[in-house]
């Protein structure tokens, strides 16, 4: 320890030690290799994830030109850990650089404690940059490692259908048009910058403000009240929606990314204001294709009718629940009926395992004559109960259908579970279809954690 402190001659300042034996004597008195308990939950998911199949997979996202990008175990590890632990960019950056069990999971085989090995702000460039097409195959990549370990089972197939909640403000039309009024008071100032144009545009920006917090500072609302102040709003933007367009033909270079980006979010802005404008003269609360959210024009308010969440915002998902593992089978942004797409996850099961489910547990939704018939005809066992006003089971299939259908809590549970404990209960990637991966990420996560436990 003199040796290395004296570093000819001189001392070192108590900053110099400290760095020297962190960064020089760990390393030789504790590498990885025999020191890290072999029972740990990291090294023992570590061992069974292919990563060199990953490695494929991530290699056609990017060039050979240029400055290498970073090593797909460290990103892919990283993203397992954080939807694990359901954590933020910089908590599990944070963990990792602390934790050697979590660096060796990443595929270090020495502990990095000298300096920062990736920023967080990476995570969300590579996800924006690979995109829900790599997930997916990320995804299913992860499912063949449950089919090779043998750790599922392919017998019983539970089938429902939830809505996984956008990371949305609660919608409501006034906080909409304000969105949209600011946006594009917003992007006026920006075309007069980028045409130098110097006369003055007359917004009204100040009054229309007023108008919008005198009426969120009010505690009761009348619906008279309501109507009133989306009327005004609407003015308000009306006359901007025209004063933008006005601009943009003025703006010389209208060829630019800059313009041709405010064009494409100005077909958005168009929309809202006539589906307002369209609800406000018929007086109704509902339209087809209805735009909730300014940010995100793609969310779509879904009915479900459950007591305290009669309406949701967010994409609609059917799921198979397969021996403990919960399956995405399709996703979708527009409300549909799960009893008509159940096809569609009866491929899906047969595409992943290779063959169907002998049985086949949902709840009466499914329960259709065609569904019926298409199950008969695959020779699928349902739990469903008979058509009709009689009951034509007999005691046994009686008694098998109660307790399947007792059974299809699992799926419920599942559902809950990876809404509260891997971070599904609210979809806050904001990156395109950063609603899927989220899901997918999710997902996959909840899977790794049931196999774990399990081996």
């Amino acid at each position: 320890l003199a040796v290395l402190i004296e570093n000819g001659g001189e001392k070192m300042s108590y900053k110099s030690k400290d760095r020297l034996l962190v960064g020089g004597l760990f390393k030789e008195l504790m590498p990885f290799g025999g020191k890290l308990n072999a029972d740990n939950r990291w090294i023992k998911l570590h061992d069974k994830i292919p990563w060199e199949r990953l490695e494929e997979l991530y290699r056609k996202f990017y060039s050979h030109l240029g400055r290498p990008g970073k090593d797909s175990q460290l990103i892919n590890g990283l993203l397992i850990i954080k939807h694990t632990k359901d954590i933020s960019d910089e908590k599990v950056v944070e963990e990792f650089m602390e934790n050697p069990y979590l660096q060796y999971f990443c595929g270090y085989d020495q502990l990095v404690t000298m300096e920062q090995e990736i920023d967080p702000s990476t995570l969300s460039k590579v996800r924006g940059r690979v995109g829900v097409e790599y997930f997916r195959m990320f995804e299913e990549e992860i499912t063949k490692i449950l089919i090779e370990e043998k750790v599922i089972k392919v017998k019983e197939q539970m089938v429902d259908a939830t809505v996984y909640p956008a990371g949305i403000k609660y919608p409501t039309d006034t906080g909409l048009l304000e969105d949209t009024r600011l946006w594009l008071i917003k992007n006026i100032k920006k075309l007069k910058d980028i045409g130098g144009i110097k006369d003055k545009v007359r917004t009204y920006c100040r009054k229309a403000r007023l108008v919008y917090l005198n009426f969120q500072k009010k505690r009761k609302r009348t619906f008279k009240e309501i109507r009133r102040v989306r009327k005004q709003l609407l003015q308000y933007v009306g006359r901007n929606i025209g004063q933008v367009q006005e601009l943009i033909k003025r703006v010389k270079h209208t060829g630019s990314i800059e313009i041709e980006g405010i064009k494409n979010r100005l077909k958005d802005v168009v929309e809202i204001s006539r589906q307002q404008w369209e609800m406000h003269k018929q007086n109704t609360r509902s339209i087809e294709n209805r735009i909730v959210s300014f940010w995100k024009p793609y969310i779509r308010p879904i009915v479900r009718g459950k007591v305290g969440k009669d309406t949701e915002f967010g994409p609609k998902c059917s799921v198979s629940y397969v021996d403990g593992y919960l399956l995405l089978d399709k996703i979708s942004f527009e409300a549909y009926n799960e009893g008509a797409v159940i096809k569609e996850s009866l491929e899906k099961h047969e595409e992943r395992f290779g063959k169907s489910a002998d049985v086949i547990i949902a709840d009466k939704i499914y329960g259709s004559r065609e569904n019926r018939e298409m199950f008969e005809e695959d020779g699928i066992k349902a739990s469903l109960i008979p058509l009709g006003r009689k009951n034509m089971l007999t005691k046994a299939k009686e008694k098998w259908v109660k307790k399947k259908q007792r059974e299809r809590n699992r799926i419920e549970g599942a559902i809950g579970n990876s809404k509260v404990t891997y971070g599904l209960e609210r979809l806050i990637y904001k990156i395109p279809g950063g609603e899927e991966i989220n899901i997918r990420l999710g997902l996959v996560a909840m899977n790794l954690t049931t196999m774990l436990a399990r081996i």
